[in-house]
Order: structure tokens, then sequence, then C-alpha cells
């Protein structure tokens, strides 16, 4: 079966972004989309998606400032796409359906699984996560020492987000500041991912779990809600696709370079990862020897950013940080 490449725009407004609706009688009708269409031959994907974009919502894009998203690769069963997409904040016009199609502003917080075509789903995760995935550090650190330390970062640097991993801890200890650390970042907005079992999420009311791949290979399902996130820990494509099949929400891969905390691991390098995350159907972060000024680097070879715990944990700004309690 051919695949059919398709380029995909998000354009944003802030935090809104520009959604179309699909005609009824079209492949997948009456479901929302991003608004795009095929890459004719001799044709690359920004002068694609420019010309779709002025011929369908009737605005002006530069090819040149779009910025790369995620690339998607979907088989329906009686059509395989790729998805190629692509985003952007600069635009000239008032949008509207110039084929007579509803066209609206979401907020990404709004954007639903259920409205979209099921390939789409990757692309609504890429939005609604961050570029960058802290994780934390401190080997070997008590559970009260690293409670404090680990807020003191917090409370400094607030990231949108962070992966709570202290694999020295036992359950029991672990659990416990997974519970005293939720609890202080709640009010704070700042979603904690628990590092282990799925199970930790029925005692902590943290944002999701990250599963370390030696419990991600033995799962056939996902084993969370669709409420929370999923993350596996992969270091390759094989792990990757079975990430996937597990309908995990988003993935690492790495290491890519040489890291402090696995030393003599093999490394994949900038194109054995770009390799692996061209045939993923998840966002994948880079993970390994990285700081947060590679995220470019990452999203241009395919990737959604990069995860990393000395870039943040080694790295707290001079200003006094809160009071941790």
């Amino acid at each position: 079966m051919k695949e059919v490449h398709v380029a995909v725009g998000v354009v944003r407004r802030g935090r809104d972004v520009l959604i179309a609706r699909r005609p009824d009688h079209a492949h997948q009708g009456g479901l929302l989309e991003f608004p795009g269409g095929k890459v004719e031959p001799g044709e690359s994907v920004q002068h694609a998606l420019a010309r779709e974009l002025q011929e369908e919502v009737g605005i002006h894009i530069n090819p040149r400032l779009l910025q790369p998203v995620i690339g998607i690769r979907h088989d329906y069963g009686d059509k395989r796409v790729f998805l190629d997409v692509w985003s952007t904040d600069s635009y000239e016009g008032v949008p509207h359906g110039r084929e007579g199609q509803p066209v609206q502003w979401l907020d990404i917080s709004a954007l639903s699984d259920g409205d979209f075509p099921a390939a789409n789903r990757p692309i609504i995760r890429a939005l609604k996560l961050p570029g960058t995935y802290p994780i934390s550090g401190g080997d070997g650190l008590d559970e009260q020492t690293l409670f404090e330390v680990v807020c003191d970062r917090l409370g400094r640097l607030r990231p949108e987000w962070f992966l709570l991993r202290a694999p020295w801890l036992d359950d029991a200890a672990y659990e416990a500041l997974a519970h005293r650390i939720t609890v202080w970042c709640n009010p704070r907005e700042i979603q904690v991912i628990l590092h282990g079992d799925p199970a930790l999420l029925e005692q902590v009311p943290a944002s999701g779990v990250h599963l370390p791949w030696r419990i991600a290979q033995t799962l056939k399902r996902r084993p969370l809600a669709n409420t929370a996130w999923l993350g596996v820990s992969c270091h390759s494509a094989d792990e990757l696709a079975h990430a996937a099949r597990l309908g995990a929400d988003f993935a690492t891969l790495g290491p890519v370079m040489a890291t402090a905390s696995h030393p003599g691991a093999a490394t994949l390098g900038w194109v054995a990862f770009g390799d692996s995350v061209a045939g993923a159907t998840l966002p994948v972060y880079a993970l390994g020897g990285l700081r947060w000024g590679e995220s470019r680097i990452a999203r241009e070879a395919g990737g959604q950013g990069v995860a990393a715990i000395g870039a943040w944990w080694n790295e707290v700004p001079e200003h006094q940080g809160e009071t941790v309690e």
C-alpha cells in the first residue's frame, strides 16, 4: 500500500491552535483536524504546508519560519499516511474555511483524542508536552535530604513537570518521598511523574508514571487510565515500538551521549537517535549527557526535546529559592 505524505500545520496564537473540521464525505469525515494536505512530487514539506494553509484557511506563512513538531506514520487499514507536522506562530491574514469547512481556535488543553483521527493522538501529546523533561538526581541521598534538595531546586527553577527518580531508595521510602513532594508541588502547579511500578499512582496523587524498561517489557497493554501521563525508558527503535503498543504518551531514548549516570553505556549519537525516532509513533525525548540548549538539535532530529538530570540538577540560579516546608 502506498504511503501518503501529508504536511500538517500547527498554527499557534499563544496557547490556542487553529483547528478545522473535516468534510463529512472525506476520509475520517466529521472529525477535527490540523490544516494541511498532500506533499506534491518534488515539493518540500515546508512549501507544501505554506501552499495548503493558503488554499485551505487563507493565511500566508514563511516556510523558513516553520519548526518541526513530530512525524507520525499510521496505517488506517484502508490508507497509510505519514503526517509531517510543523508549527508556526507567524502568519498573515485572518484564518477562515476557504473550502466551506468550519475553523476555530482551541486551547491546547481542550484538544481531545476522540475528536481527531487516530493518527493525531501523538500530535496532541507532542503539543501538550513540554520541550524539556527534568529528572531528579542526588544518588545515595536519604529520603529527608532528597526531599529538601528536590523542593529547593523546584522552588528555584519552577519546571512545568519533572521525573522523581530515586532507585536507591526502598519502595516504602520512595512512596513516602513521592507523596510528600507531590503534595508540595500540587499547589505550585508542578506536575510530578513517578518512576517505577504503575501501582504507585494508586497511592500517590501524581500526574503520571514513567516505566523503566525492565517493567515496560513485561506489559502487553497500557497500565494506566488515559487521564495520567505514561512514559517509558527506551534504548532502541524496537523498544520505542513496544512503548507505542502499550499506549505510552511519550518515551525517552538514550543514552545519546556519554553520561555520568550510566558510565560505560554504549551511546547512540544524534544520527542513530534520529533514525530510531523516524519510525516512532509517539513523542520521544533525547536522553543522556545533554543540556537544555540541545533541545533544538533533538527537535530537528525528530524528537520532542531533551530529558536530563545534570542540566537542571547541577545548575541552580544564585537567587534564593523557597523555604522547604
